[in-house]
């Protein structure tokens, strides 16, 4: 079985955030489904809440509308 390439990179060990949100049933799903890949990806089970900041930093720096629009504040 290939493994499958994701774009998040495997996190460094870090100290656990908690956090507090919530979230449209689809959107727990698929965010479930990104940990049981990354997972099988990396060897190392992670829950949601621990991908989530690099998920969105990714988002971020992948945002070049936001890159840009952000120079102006």
């Amino acid at each position: 079985m290939t493994e499958p390439s994701l774009k998040l990179d495997r996190l460094p060990d870090r100290k656990p955030i908690k956090l507090t949100l919530a979230l449209a049933p689809d959107l727990q799903a698929d965010l479930q489904d990104y940990a049981t890949l990354y997972a099988r990806a990396y060897g190392d089970t992670l829950p949601i809440a621990a991908l989530i900041p690099s998920m969105l930093a990714a988002f971020l720096a992948s945002d070049a509308g936001f890159r840009k629009a952000r120079k102006t504040l």
